[in-house]
């Protein structure tokens, strides 16, 4: 084995290399001379060595001089690739202007784009994530142990991992591997908002094929080119693939995403009692979309008691029906309602119409909850027509139809109600059911609103005053979710975990951002948040007897009463403790590359 010799230091050379390529440990133009000597790599940059403000504000430049959100989402994917650090630098202290460029709404572009763009998101060697297909079926453990970003430091295991089959991405529909996007996303926004390390996530894309007749002529497409496989082997190779993860990472928190609605469902059923997991597009869409209503409620009680609210879904596929069963809960917990009467407050719009038990079509098994018995024979089939027979205090659109709330809907939700709860939630942009300009403008400035894509401020002509609209995005959840489940390390993800989580973002609200009349945070106190969320998941997973973590338990369980309140220095303190346990890219302890040439040494 060959060895490279520095002063009194002998180190493997193909160590220092790994190290010198490592898109981790890369300092690129800041690093100091010493350093490029130990590292072989004098000669390999210009002379100069920058200060880390100047590199930044370099890649920042460069950027922002690209034509496009798709050049500019092919640049960051290109720099996490290469320079991990100065990547979530930018993301954090720039996380309004990156967050639509490494997500929603540019994530939905570069999936459709992926296969033309995929060769070009990263160096040969750094993978963007794992792809197993069902060609891999018998090797997967092996396939799966192979997956080693940082081979230098072979002791971080991944902890969370985000798992695709590409089959319904955004409002996108079948992107086969294309979806890839997707669960490389999803965990930036782990790193970014709620600290999870980097070289602990692991994106996963299942190809099974795709239906989708365009990626099966396009001669650049990087899947297997065949029509999706049955349910029966659906089912048996997911099996497969869990079980194969939790044999290599017995510990891994297991994130479903972007999975067909039925099974989306059928997934969370067979998993959710017996293996660390949740679906973020049913149990996040849901907890984030219930903290933003119960903000809603709370502006509009002087004028309807919650128990009195009628919630219209148009829209009733996984995440409606998954956001419709998440605000079940806020009724059940908060008010005293049992179940059924809770459900009676919801209906649910689908394209044939209102869901009704007796429309005389098969309904999807996800869908038959909420279907109505109390309609009386009658059937509804246009969105205005069950308006005019629900007469709704919310209407909640998870429909992927762009544009469906139109002027006349808008009005007549306004004349229905003082202060109409409007909550467009699709994404991406083209398909969000309407705007918040569309939204003021047909309820006279009136609306509670939020959506799943961002829109800008509306500033009101009459008086001058601007109003901000809420965005109801996941990452106001999932990242505390699966931060304070990573710590606490509980046996399974319960309902009661995610109305927590749910119930703390909404009360993270500072007196500021109340009196602006705000549904969610700001922003940029995102790791705030974030933390505060982990911390609740936490409290909660002791409270169940469901923790595992020794550390947590000793922590938290003598306090439990007081830490429900979220409030005090025993609260002050376990937030503290989640946010000393989030990785930072400013964070020095995260980057001893002198500790990792100490590995190196012969």
């Amino acid at each position: 084995m060959s060895k490279y010799t520095n002063g009194n230091n002998h180190y493997n050379v193909d160590g220092i290399e790994s190290i010198a390529r490592s898109p981790y440990l890369n300092q690129g133009t800041t690093a100091p001379h010493s350093l490029r000597n130990a590292l072989h790599t004098s000669g390999l940059l210009p002379s100069a060595v920058e200060s880390e403000d100047q590199q930044k504000k370099r890649a920042l430049a460069q950027l922002r001089s690209k034509g496009t959100d798709l050049e500019k989402y092919i640049f960051l994917a290109w720099l996490r690739n290469t320079n991990i650090r100065l990547f979530y630098r930018i993301v954090i202290s720039e996380l309004e202007e990156i967050t639509p460029l490494i997500y929603t709404p540019t994530v939905g572009t570069a999936c459709l784009e992926y296969s033309h763009i995929s060769p070009f998101l990263a160096p040969p060697g750094v993978p963007d994530g794992l792809y197993l297909s069902l060609n891999d079926l018998p090797n997967l453990t092996q396939i799966i142990r192979n997956y080693r970003p940082y081979p230098y430091d072979n002791s971080l295991t991944p902890q969370i991992a985000v798992i695709t089959d590409g089959s319904r991405i955004l409002g996108l529909g079948d992107l086969g591997v294309n979806g890839m996007g997707i669960p490389v996303g999803k965990l930036q926004l782990y790193v970014a908002a709620a600290g999870i390390d980097p070289r602990r996530t692991l994106p996963i894309t299942l190809d099974l094929g795709t239906n989708n007749e365009k990626n099966l002529n396009d001669e650049f497409y990087l899947g297997i080119r065949k029509k999706r496989v049955d349910d029966d082997q659906f089912y048996s190779f997911v099996d497969a693939v869990i079980k194969s993860l939790i044999k290599v990472y017995p510990e891994l928190l297991i994130q479903f995403e972007d999975f067909s609605s039925e099974h989306a469902f059928d997934l969370l059923t067979k998993y959710r009692d017996n293996t660390f997991c949740f679906n973020d597009d049913i149990q996040g869409t849901g907890a984030v979309i219930l903290s933003g209503f119960i903000n809603a409620v709370k502006l509009v009680e002087k004028d309807i008691h919650p128990t009195k609210h009628r919630l219209l879904f148009f829209g009733a596929g996984s995440a409606g029906v998954g956001v419709a069963k998440q605000l079940l809960e806020f009724f059940k917990v908060e008010h005293g309602m049992s179940e059924e009467e809770a459900k009676r407050l919801v209906w649910l719009v689908d394209t044939k119409g209102l869901v009704t038990k007796d429309r005389g079509d098969n309904l999807a098994k996800h869908k038959i909850y909420f279907a109505r018995d109390d309609n009386e024979g009658c059937q509804f089939k246009t969105l205005e027509d069950v308006i005019e027979y629900v007469k709704p205090t919310a209407l909640v659109g998870l429909s992927s139809t762009g544009g469906v709330f139109n002027e006349k809907i808008i009005k007549r939700m306004a004349e229905l109600n003082k202060n109409p709860i409007i909550f467009p939630l699709s994404n991406p942009m083209v398909n969000a059911e309407c705007t918040y300009e569309d939204a003021m403008k047909g309820t006279d400035n009136r609306v509670i609103f939020a959506s799943g894509t961002a829109f800008p401020a509306y500033t009101i002509p009459e008086t001058g005053k601007t109003k901000y609209p809420g965005q109801g995005n996941n990452m106001y959840i999932f990242p505390g979710l699966g931060l304070g489940a990573i710590l606490a390390k509980p046996k399974a993800i319960t309902d009661r975990q995610i109305y927590e989580s749910a119930s703390a973002l909404a009360t993270s609200l500072t007196e500021e951002e109340k009196s602006l009349e705000l549904l969610y945070p700001v922003v940029s106190r995102i790791r705030h948040v974030s933390a505060q969320v982990a911390a609740a998941v936490i409290v909660e997973t002791v409270s169940e007897g469901l923790a595992r973590d020794k550390q947590i338990i000793e922590m938290v369980q003598n306090d439990i009463e007081v830490l429900k309140t979220r409030k005090g220095k025993e609260w002050d303190n376990l937030v503290k403790f989640v946010q000393e346990n989030m990785w930072d890219p400013e964070c020095e302890k995260f980057f001893n590359t002198e500790e990792v040439l100490g590995k190196s040494k012969m």
